[in-house]
């Protein structure tokens, strides 16, 4: 393979995984039984054993956490129901049998990887020339389970990357429980999920009946409602006894499972950005939070972060919104849509003639654009971009959101080939009018090296997005899905480069 002739600056940084950073999960050993026979045999212990026990443990555990002691309460009262009898127990047991049904985990003892990085929301106290920014990356540990981690740096006038100290706490975010859904737009994708895959009448049938059935239950909510409203409802309708009970069920199941699929977290505004993990939450995201690309979006409101990543149920991958605004309070969404159930979603920085715009893989191998007046409804969409170079026929895809330039938008991909070898490359799209091209290289921007070759996936270089800084282009990567660094190269010999392929090819 011939080498691209731009030069491109590979730092000598390494974001590394490191097995000591951990969070306190809930562990729920066995069936209802056996939880009731754990707590049972601890709330028995006497007074003496507990002090002994406890103090032992948090001896061994409260260096490693910001607050042992809430997350043990707070996983106590995971299994408070099953104490015998309901008797109240001292603050001492309650905690002892909290740390039975906790349990470590290392967010990002396998890997840290696949970066994206966006300027920060406050830019106060950075010298002249220099920005501050902030990296996200997929942080995988045991069992494959990904989540997303943050670190927070400083973009030198030379365009070196001072990253700030990592804290050495984790802190996953509280779920806020007051989170308020819209009716008319809960209805509208919830009716969406449910057509039918099958065309014959049973499947029609079907979609009928959960359509009677959600009409009926959004009839009793009023136009923002709290989950507790929701579970109020259904109850109503479970009881009403208009519909069969097995399938109205069924169909219920699907609206918890969508409620929980759309939810708000918040991070105490005391912690750290380095200190922050989304862990996965819903059900559909129980395997894994992949691949978020960061974007800041422009509107007339200002500024607001999106990231489109893939939630990973062991079976199933469906894209998922996540909105910030400050990087401690989350809401995460489902994404509709014929063409939202696709990887590597990336979005727009801005809307184009009044629109959201993304970048998407609809079919697995080429790259679409598609444009929604809603961010969270995407149904159509125009190929982009085949695969075409010897190194990316297997298929291509995204890596991250396109960047505006004078010149147009700077789309960086990826593209797999011989050997399942993942390639970088850039594409240049018209500004006003991104379904034309304007060139494309033609041979990769960034290759696997001897020495980024090995790891957890060999021969693998990635990135989920870049962004522009003094005149150079940033580009965070991941090196073999194992370990993480930086590149940059000259935005004017970039431009020139993507010019010229595409005067070549008229």
């Amino acid at each position: 393979m011939r080498r691209c002739p731009l030069t491109v600056n590979r730092k000598r940084l390494r974001f590394t995984s490191d097995d000591a950073r951990v969070i306190a999960r809930l562990f729920l050993p066995g069936d209802r039984r056996q939880i009731q026979r754990i707590v049972a045999r601890v709330a028995e212990l006497p007074a003496d054993e507990v002090d002994s026990l406890l103090g032992e443990i948090l001896a061994n555990f409260a260096d490693r956490h910001r607050d042992i002691e809430s997350v043990l309460l707070d996983h106590y009262d995971d299994v408070a129901c099953h104490v015998p009898d309901g008797q109240e127990l001292p603050k001492q047991k309650k905690l002892l049998i909290g740390s039975y049904f906790t349990m470590e985990y290392a967010v990002e003892s396998a890997a840290l990887f696949n970066p994206s990085i966006v300027f920060a929301p406050r830019q106060e106290g950075v010298a002249a020339g220099c920005a501050r920014v902030i990296m996200s990356f997929r942080a995988t540990g045991e069992g494959h389970v990904s989540s997303l981690e943050f670190r927070s740096a400083v973009l030198t006038a030379d365009n070196d990357l001072v990253v700030d100290p990592v804290r050495p706490h984790l802190q996953t975010p509280e779920l806020t429980h007051t989170i308020h859904y819209d009716k008319d737009l809960f209805g509208l994708q919830l009716l969406e999920m449910n057509v039918p895959d099958d065309p014959t009448s049973a499947g029609l049938t079907r979609f009928l009946h959960r359509g009677e059935v959600l009409s009926e239950l959004l009839n009793r909510l009023p136009k923002s409602f709290t989950l507790r409203q929701l579970h109020k409802a259904m109850a109503e309708v479970r009881h009403g006894g208009m519909f069969d009970p097995d399938s109205t069920d069924a169909t219920f199941d699907r609206v918890r499972w969508f409620a929980g699929s759309n939810y708000e977290v918040s991070f105490g505004s005391d912690t750290e950005i380095s200190e922050r993990v989304v862990f996965p939450i819903s059900e559909n995201e129980r395997h894994g939070i992949e691949d978020a690309r960061f974007v800041r979006f422009e509107d007339e409101g200002g500024a607001t972060y999106y990231a489109t990543y893939t939630a990973y149920d062991g079976e199933t991958v469906r894209t998922q919104l996540l909105e910030t605004a400050d990087f401690v309070d989350f809401r995460i969404s489902t994404l509709n849509g014929r063409h939202a159930n696709s990887k590597g979603m990336a979005l727009f920085p801005r809307k184009i003639a009044g629109k959201y715009a993304m970048i998407s893989r609809t079919d697995g191998a080429n790259l679409y654009i598609m444009f929604s007046d809603d961010v969270r409804f995407w149904h159509s969409g125009q190929k982009l971009q085949r695969p075409y170079e010897p190194w990316e026929l297997v298929k291509i895809g995204n890596c991250g959101s396109p960047i505006e330039t004078e010149a147009g938008w700077i789309l960086l991909t990826h593209g797999v080939g011989p050997m399942r070898r993942y390639c970088l490359s850039a594409t240049l799209l018209d500004r006003d009018n991104p379904f034309r091209v304007l060139g494309r290289l033609r041979q990769p921007l960034l290759s696997p090296q001897e020495g980024e070759r090995e790891g957890y996936v060999p021969n693998v270089v990635y990135t989920c997005g870049a962004l522009v800084h003094n005149g150079e282009l940033i580009i965070p990567y991941a090196m073999a899905d194992e370990v993480s660094s930086v590149a940059t190269i000259r935005l004017d010999e970039l431009l020139a480069a993507l010019l010229d392929s595409g005067r070549r090819a008229e």
